[in-house]
């Protein structure tokens, strides 16, 4: 039978259904424009040759796919609802891909459809694309089809997972079926309990379930733990997936629950690993990246400079120490974006949101992400990469390695510009909110690739636009 399913490319889990709907939707703006492009032809709006309408269908749908990505689309379809789903498809199709779309029919003549066309392409593609994405979400939904899970465990990280599931995993395919207390006083609450089977596998084949999660503290009988092995060694060999919570949580929720995490996940998992090619490979790019970045973002630099000093004065950017790969610390700068005084006691704060240290200026160039425009410098002497864990001040890191476990481990990847905690998780300074990037941070550092640097910039896009994670 047919459940939500996987597929694994080198260290990363991507759903296969969104891939095929990724497909879909690349075929239904490919469709659109090139058969708008014949019927126009037909009716003698237009007169292109099928060659080159083909190429610019080909240009459009993959733009219009690049800014859908770009915009979360797909992460607030499952998440998010409706709304936000279509509010950021508007922004995806009619800012995003229009400004795009011009630049490159400035560059390749050729494929410009007209102004007219693209205004009728953009407005099917729309329609199109938010019709499949309904009848997707109402296919994948579906109980038929969804991938049917059941806990093991009944205690603290039962409950956690439980918890995430009703947050962030109520529209991804995946249905909690319930969970197996393994103990006589589970946390988790009453109605989410199932009975114990007498036998394993007929009670998943029964309920057809896909997949045990096991979400034990104690796994050893020595400690309390009553792990049925054989019984889940059966199911395991006869076609059900058995799966670690950490594992779940790495596959569902692209984090590392730190609660679940311990030395021998780093020790013995595939991730961890330095690679020279890899490390040669980002430099390269980190430096084309940060060169041209420079180059074409000059002027905005020269006008926030002197907005700054418009408004408040001199001096301009601002440095502060940060530890960066192995620890080693660096001098970090910015554009100032606080009254002069704002640390005049010499004591370190967090900054907060709202934060009332910030000028006019600093919170629009903080908004829009002008303010860290200065760490390009940082990225060219090698200090930063353009991805990678965001870093933080000595001062922090010292307090955060004391109460935080697993903390330092972010220090064996080199600091970027943006990372992946700051695509998943909202805008905070306090110790909670370290241990929550740090889950991301953890993910990053076990998982991290060139692709996958590549997929967080084009993400960045969103956080720049809607303003996510402003302090």
């Amino acid at each position: 039978m047919f459940v939500v399913s996987y597929i694994r490319i080198r260290k990363h889990y991507l759903h296969l259904p969104y891939l095929i709907l990724g497909a879909l939707e690349f075929a239904a703006l490919f469709g659109t424009f090139y058969l708008l492009g014949f019927v126009l032809d037909q009716l003698g709006a237009t007169k292109a040759n099928l060659h080159t309408s083909a190429g610019a269908a080909f240009l459009f749908a993959l733009v219009m796919s690049c800014g859908t990505l770009a915009m979360g689309v797909y992460f607030a379809m499952v998440r998010e609802g409706f709304a936000s789903m279509f509010f950021r498809t508007l922004v995806a199709f009619c800012f995003l891909g229009g400004l795009a779309l011009t630049i490159l029919y400035m560059l390749i003549p050729n494929v410009s459809p007209g102004s007219d066309k693209l205004f009728w392409a953009v407005l099917l593609a729309i329609f199109l694309v938010t019709l499949i994405r309904q009848v997707f979400l109402r296919v994948v939904d579906s109980d038929q089809l969804a991938r049917r899970v059941v806990i093991f465990g009944g205690g603290e990280f039962a409950e956690s997972l439980l918890t995430d599931y009703e947050r962030n995993l109520r529209a991804s395919g995946i249905r909690i079926m319930g969970c197996i207390p393994d103990s006589a006083t589970p946390r988790v609450d009453a109605r989410h309990h199932l009975p114990a089977p007498t036998d394993f596998y007929q009670f998943c084949r029964q309920n057809r379930i896909s997949e045990i999660v096991i979400a034990q503290q104690e796994r050893r009988k020595s400690e309390g733990g009553q792990l049925p092995v054989e019984a889940l060694m059966e199911c395991k060999l006869r076609g059900i997936d058995v799966t670690d919570a950490v594992a779940f949580y790495e596959r569902e929720l692209k984090k590392a629950r730190l609660e679940l995490v311990h030395p021998s996940w780093i020790l013995f998992s595939d991730g961890f690993k330095a690679s020279r090619s890899r490390d040669l490979t980002k430099r390269v790019v980190d430096l084309v990246i940060s060169v041209t970045l420079a180059v074409v973002m000059a002027p905005f630099m020269l006008l926030t400079a002197l907005a700054i000093v418009l408004e408040s004065g001199f001096p301009i950017l601002y440095s502060q120490d940060r530890v960066g790969a192995r620890g080693q610390v660096f001098r970090i700068y910015k554009f100032r974006s606080m009254r002069q005084d704002a640390e005049k006691d010499g004591k370190a704060r967090w900054a907060s949101q709202n934060d009332s240290r910030v000028t006019r200026v600093g919170a629009f160039i903080r908004n829009t992400r002008l303010d860290e425009l200065p760490q390009l410098w940082n990225v060219i002497k090698g200090e930063m990469s353009f991805v990678g864990p965001r870093p933080e001040r000595p001062e922090f890191v010292e307090q955060l390695k004391e109460q935080v476990p697993f903390y330092n481990t972010r220090h064996y990847v080199k600091p970027g510009l943006m990372g992946w905690a700051q695509l998943n998780y909202p805008y905070g300074a306090s110790i909670e909110d370290a241990r929550g990037k740090l889950e991301y941070d953890l993910y990053y550092s076990k998982n991290h690739s060139i692709v996958m640097d590549f997929l967080i910039m084009i993400q960045t896009v969103e956080v720049v636009l809607l303003g996510k994670g402003v302090r």
